[in-house]
């Protein structure tokens, strides 16, 4: 019972606070300022393989430009977007010449749609496929600013031009914590192909899909674009501590750190009386990690304290694990009380695959919600138990109950026993 209870809250909390936290981050980001124009780029592989005629009866090629018509007819006034290529002018063999070939075929901002397309149409396939060193190009296309930046790649084989690893080159975009996601889309794509891209998507909070069909390909670009103009919540960088004391201040709002494999990071947040704190924690395993792994987010006193828990565990069959909590502090009759700091600890037990690098440590996104608590001082998950404690106490009393009466008839029927 106790453990459905702390599940149940941290499943309400984590739902709670992700969506608070998507609404209104008051810390985070409660400026209701304008925000910057979202900017997407398409990164689109224009190497020799995209001739094969395997879509639909046409080329990857054919697909691929029709999808681009579609999508710059139906891209957002307010989305600034680009488009770059990779093995598009090369025709050579030389391998260190093709491995540099990304070009900006239209510059990220406003959309002159016939300019766009016109730049689309002359896209023929011709050589190498450098997909590490276009996302390299591509994040500094979409630096700056602070709206929303996505990268669409779009490609039908794996990186040519190892051993700048496409994978390690997305986590180490996700490591400066620009906010910049990028998707992937692999165009009848193989098993190596299709572990590269998710890869890739997975190190930044992207999306991967497999296309076998030019619609399929049409609305998946066209939704990623338009997910961009949508309004999204910029998660604030934030550093924790390796305790309490050192840990920063956290206001409502969304956050994102870097946490080590099997360490523990500290944040501080004051809850006033009245006020119900919720916080979620998710961790992604954006690399290959041995299964069987957890997480565990602690809400302690300054003294050390437990109030309260939340934890999840894992099997390897996800990529990101996550678990919250709630703790409503009762209302106070005294009205000089002061703001209690409660201390919330993140812990995790991944550990690294053979072979796999450890720093920069595992992407972490942390929720906090600070609300109204609850009318009743007894609906406390703080307590333990919370409601558990009036089962607990059914259960004692019922115990006692019945041990009396059975306690009773079996006193009566030795009696009536040695009577007859």
């Amino acid at each position: 019972m106790i453990r459905r209870q702390r599940l149940a809250a941290g499943v309400c909390a984590l739902l709670a606070a992700l969506t608070a936290g998507l609404a209104f981050p008051a810390g985070a980001a409660a400026d209701e300022t304008e925000q910057a124009a979202p900017k997407v780029e398409l990164v689109l592989d224009v190497s020799g393989s995209m001739r094969m005629r395997d879509i639909d009866g046409g080329t990857r090629m054919a697909a691929a430009k029709q999808a681009f018509n579609e999508v710059l007819d139906a891209t957002p006034e307010e989305v600034e977007l680009g488009i770059r290529t990779l093995g598009a002018n090369y025709h050579g063999n030389d391998r260190r010449t093709g491995c540099k070939d990304t070009a900006r075929l239209y510059p990220v901002g406003p959309l002159d749609r016939t300019d766009a397309k016109t730049a689309v149409a002359t896209l023929a396939p011709t050589g190498w496929t450098p997909i590490g060193p276009a996302l390299l190009k591509a994040a500094d296309d979409l630096n700056g600013g602070d709206g929303t930046r996505r990268i669409v790649l779009i490609s039908d084989g794996e990186d040519t031009c190892q051993p700048l690893d496409p994978c390690e080159v997305a986590r180490e975009i996700a490591a400066k914590g620009i906010g910049l996601t990028i998707d992937t889309l692999g165009l009848v794509p193989d098993a190596k192909t299709r572990d590269q891209l998710s890869c890739i998507a997975d190190a930044t909070g992207g999306t991967y899909t497999s296309v076998q069909h030019k619609e399929e390909l049409s609305d998946r670009v066209g939704q990623l674009v338009d997910r961009a103009a949508d309004p999204v919540v910029t998660p604030v960088a934030t550093e924790g501590a390796t305790e309490c004391a050192k840990a920063p201040a956290l206001k409502s709002g969304l956050y994102t750190d870097r946490e080590e494999f099997g360490q523990q990071r500290w944040y501080k947040v004051d809850v006033n009386p009245g006020q119900e704190l919720r916080a979620s924690v998710s961790v992604a395993d954006d690399r290959a990690v041995n299964p069987d792994y957890g997480v565990l987010l602690r809400a302690v006193t300054l003294h050390g304290r437990e109030i309260v828990r939340g934890e999840a565990a894992g099997n390897g069959r996800t990529d990101a694990i996550s678990t919250g909590l709630r703790y409503p502090r009762p209302e106070s009759d005294d009205d000089d009380a002061t703001a209690e700091t409660v201390c919330l600890q993140v812990t995790n037990s991944f550990s690294a695959a053979a072979g796999v690098k450890t720093s920069p440590g595992l992407p972490l996104e942390l929720t906090v919600d600070l609300v109204d608590g609850p009318s009743h001082a007894a609906d406390v998950a703080a307590f333990g138990l919370g409601r558990g404690w009036w089962l607990l106490g059914a259960l004692v009393l019922a115990g006692f109950v019945a041990g009396l009466l059975w306690g009773w008839l079996s006193r009566w029927r030795v009696a009536v026993w040695r009577t007859n």
